[in-house]
């Protein structure tokens, strides 16, 4: 968990001047509400955002490499390593030699990392109802097609 104080996204008395007019200032107030949030939701596992989204993309990509991770989550290779480091040391994930490639390793989610996938995904399923229940369903889709393009995305 946390030392610090939680997150206070409007300070009383306090003047923002300028940075009340910037998206990216408004969209970093959510997230860090949100990690929070998540984190608070998946202390009992140990899993962090990046962590929650290597074992679904693992999960759903059966052969996946470590470079193919980096990619797809948008960090380096080292990264990566650190992050599948962590997992395994969680008993998460494994690493399977690849016999074509003697340097490059595919990934699985071990037996404990599927059966525990299953509450970890229902602990975010609960997250995210809760921190969007300020928004109606229509409110909510509208949302994630505009993060999705303001992250250079084609919705879906």
């Amino acid at each position: 968990m946390q030392d610090t104080e939680p997150f206070v996204p409007r300070v009383p008395g306090i003047d923002y001047g300028v940075l009340d007019t910037f998206l990216g200032y408004a969209v970093r107030r959510a997230q860090i509400r949100l990690y929070e949030d998540f984190i608070a939701s998946l202390a009992p596992w140990g899993i962090t955002p990046p962590r929650f989204t290597a074992m679904v993309i693992v999960s759903r990509n059966p052969g996946l490499k470590l470079i193919q991770l980096a990619k797809v989550m948008g960090i380096a290779r080292s990264g990566a390593v650190i992050l599948v480091d962590a997992l395994e040391d969680l008993g998460y994930m494994q690493r399977h030699p690849v016999p074509e490639d003697r340097r490059a390793f595919n990934l699985a989610l071990t037996e404990k990392g599927r059966t525990d996938l299953v509450n970890i995904i229902q602990a975010v399923q609960e997250h995210d109802q809760r921190m969007s229940r300020m928004f109606s369903t229509e409110e909510q889709a509208r949302l994630r097609r505009q993060l999705i393009q303001l992250a250079g995305g084609t919705p879906e």
